[in-house]
């Protein structure tokens, strides 16, 4: 098919690049002192619970070394 080459002007697309708007976005609204403590609560809540989730975990994820194995109390009462 035949195609027809028309210049386009795209010079909106150059001058996009460019643009700047003068209208400034609403200031942020500062948090109220309830919203502040409640966001410092929440997050002592979840640091406290992975706190004791690791203080809770650990004994179980570690060897017990203080008591001795069935073959070694089975040597020791052979020895005497």
């Amino acid at each position: 098919m035949f195609r027809r080459r028309e210049p386009v002007p795209f010079a909106f697309v150059a001058e996009a690049d460019r643009f700047r708007s003068n209208v400034a976005p609403p200031p942020r609204q500062r948090s109220s002192a309830g919203q502040i403590a409640g966001r410092w609560l929440l997050g002592l809540t979840i640091v406290a619970g992975l706190v004791g989730s690791v203080v809770l975990g650990r004994p179980a994820l570690s060897t017990p070394t203080s008591t001795p194995s069935p073959q070694a109390q089975s040597q020791a009462a052979q020895g005497r």
